[in-house]
């Protein structure tokens, strides 16, 4: 997957440094070089774009909003 363009402006390049799974819902932290960036994301999407600890991902923040895209 490569990620072609983006309207977000506050990305944060970390890996995954904890990932706490729900039935429906999943806290993943991500460690930045600026600090811990937390985002809740479905455990569906946890699941399909296959994160685990340490995996290379970006934290995408819009607002209150904080998506994760796989490297």
């Amino acid at each position: 997957m490569t990620i072609q363009a983006i309207n977000v402006r506050n990305q944060f390049k970390g890996k995954v440094r904890e990932i706490i799974r729900g039935d429906v819902v999943s806290e993943v932290d991500v460690q930045t070089p600026w600090g811990v960036v937390t985002s809740v994301i479905t455990t569906r999407s946890v699941d399909d774009l296959k994160l685990v600890i340490g995996s290379e991902v970006v934290a995408l923040v819009k607002s209150t909003e904080v998506s994760i895209a796989k490297l």
